[in-house]
């Protein structure tokens, strides 16, 4: 599903609030740029049996009391299969979400610090991390570069 169809789902699936359709609307730039530097349009997620994302605590090997909370993505339904019965929890199951999805979804994970997208089948080597406060950083940049360009130009006369 290209990047326009994952958008147009967002957006036909929001709450029809008067707000969240808008908000998708004038987030979707940063939304597009980001997956575009991702190598597939979905992404396996592992959640837990009450379909909550399953969340993993990494901890620094030399300040173990600087932890931080990530989200694992996999690019096939093995990668996914594989971690999860190595361990992160017997009753996971993984679930293809569409990559601007699992964007728009960090956004608001607030016990998540960020997502690690595996880009290479097989191996857990070749991953981008992406992590919310820099993508919350994005999206306040293109709301307020939305905000002032929808601003009239001064009156000339």
């Amino acid at each position: 599903m290209d990047l326009e169809t994952q958008i147009r789902l967002l957006i036909d699936h929001a709450p029809h609030d008067g707000i969240t359709p808008q908000l998708i609307t004038a987030i979707a730039p940063v939304l597009k740029a980001i997956a575009q530097k991702l190598r597939y349009p979905q992404y396996y997620i592992l959640q837990s049996s009450k379909s909550d994302w399953i969340l993993t605590t990494l901890s620094n090997r030399a300040n173990p009391e600087l932890e931080k909370h990530v989200i694992y993505a996999f690019p096939t339904l093995q990668d996914a299969t594989l971690t999860s019965s190595a361990g992160l929890d017997p009753q996971g199951i993984a679930t293809a979400i569409p990559v601007t999805h699992i964007l728009f979804q960090l956004v608001a994970l607030d016990p998540v610090d960020s997502i690690v997208f595996f880009e290479t089948p097989g191996t857990t080597t070749n991953a981008i991390e992406i992590r919310r406060f820099e993508l919350q950083k994005l999206i306040q940049q293109q709301l307020l570069h939305n905000q002032s360009s929808r601003q009239a130009p001064p009156d000339i006369a």
